[in-house]
């Protein structure tokens, strides 16, 4: 299992995945280690912490992978801290069960060490998650607390806790991360939820019910549950993204042509249920093409970005912008819109481009024309509305180029100062 996850992992690299990849590995550290516990000397003790150590590392792992702020210095901190508390009990219990008192010093270390890390960064980082697990963890530190000022201290038992909460930890942890139906988070969250209870279970059917004798492959189901799941969220998550790919711009990441008809036939159905109107918006830039060819593609490509990003910030979340041809913009208005509101939304966007884009170390000077086109007025379906606000976009095109030619005409002088070049500043 850990192979099949390792396989898809390297098609679906992300930093969540080569985390979890790594916690795979000390499962598979666990089961190696396991087969040498039985050794009646120091390797096996050593066998025996080396297993029991590395499965809690591995629920940590896939426990800090779920934390969305998990590259903040404090998520570290307290990631670090359970990796130290956690190998520091689990080797005690093992290799010095005769201590008592060291015992102490390291249950409080469950609780006190994410409390205070917690406590100092709460001014860079307020997220119900983090509380989730100090919380988790302060109770881990009561109850071994208790358990061990008890006459007989039950060694098993208290690891037994250790390995419940680190699960139940992960249970938690994806449930906030993959709040979602799909059946990559269910089978995922539904194998932590059976893997913690199996540190439960087990001991109380060995205590209440030690004639009833169960295999121990039984308690390794939930982790070839939870390896499948895992595997179905990466699949789940790659088909997500291919989704994404082909409906959205590469290079701006808005909508591309594709989603923006889909989104354009969706819009007009909905006016025609509410009798309401809908607008669309042809935005074509200026001077563009007099870009590429003095700057270079990589001056365009980042001209394109940046007037998405001024556009997309502008409209409605309701509304669409969409990049549907090589310097070309699309947009949809949606709700009743007249078209002199739209209008005046479609100036309002192109008076954005009159000041000089600054693009790091340069500075271009665009523009832009724009055509208008309304649902049901100028027409009935998305095609014939395209057409009517790319001809309408054309002809302000070209009355903009003929007053500009007017203009030099009507002032055969020059004047003192040269008009500025388009590139001014570049």
């Amino acid at each position: 299992m850990a192979a099949a996850f390792a396989s898809v992992a390297r098609r679906n690299q992300t930093q969540m995945s080569r985390v979890w990849l790594i916690g795979w590995m000390m499962i598979a550290l666990h089961f190696v280690a396991s087969l040498f516990q039985d050794i009646p000397s120091i390797w096996g003790t050593l066998a025996q912490i080396v297993g029991c150590c590395a499965l809690t590392w591995a629920g940590l792992l896939f426990m800090w992978a779920s934390v969305p702020y998990r590259n903040e210095k404090s998520s570290r901190g307290i990631f670090v801290s359970l990796i130290l508390a956690n190998t520091l009990y689990v080797g005690l219990a093992i290799s010095k069960p005769e201590l008592r008192w060291a015992f102490t010093p390291a249950a409080v270390l469950f609780g006190a060490l994410p409390l205070i890390i917690a406590l100092t960064s709460q001014r860079r980082v307020q997220h119900r998650l983090r509380w989730y697990v100090v919380t988790l963890y302060g109770g881990l530190s009561a109850f071994l607390l208790v358990l061990q000022s008890r006459p007989v201290f039950n060694l098993m038992i208290a690891v037994n806790a250790v390995l419940f909460t680190v699960y139940l930890g992960c249970c938690i942890h994806f449930y906030y991360a993959y709040r979602r139906g799909t059946a990559g988070a269910f089978i995922t969250i539904a194998g932590f939820m059976a893997w913690a209870s199996v540190f439960v279970v087990g001991p109380l059917m060995l205590t209440f019910w030690p004639q009833i004798n169960v295999q121990s492959e039984v308690w390794n189901l939930p982790k070839y549950l939870v390896a499948v799941g895992m595997i179905l969220l990466l699949l789940e998550d790659q088909i997500d993204h291919n989704k994404h790919l082909a409906l959205h711009d590469h290079l701006t990441g808005i909508p591309n042509r594709r989603l923006y008809l889909d989104r354009l036939s969706s819009a007009l159905q909905r006016a025609r249920r509410a009798e309401t109107s809908a607008a669309v918006l042809v935005i074509d830039l200026d001077r563009f093409k007099q870009v590429n060819d003095t700057l270079g593609h990589h001056m365009g490509d980042l001209v394109l970005q940046r007037v998405a990003a001024i556009f997309s910030s502008r409209v409605r979340r309701s509304d669409t912008v969409a990049r549907t041809g090589g310097d070309e913009f699309s947009v949809i208005l949606e709700e009743p819109t007249t078209f002199k509101d739209a209008s005046r939304v479609g100036r309002a966007l192109i008076k954005l481009l009159d000041a000089p884009l600054d693009l790091g170390d340069r500075t271009v000077q665009i523009g832009a024309s724009v055509g208008v086109a309304i649902f049901p007025e100028d027409a009935q379906d998305s095609e014939a509305l395209g057409i009517v606000a790319d001809l309408r976009m054309y002809d302000a095109k070209h009355e903009l180029e003929h007053e500009r030619k007017e203009a030099v005409h009507s002032d055969p002088i020059p004047s003192s100062k040269p008009e500025p070049s388009p590139y001014a500043g570049i």
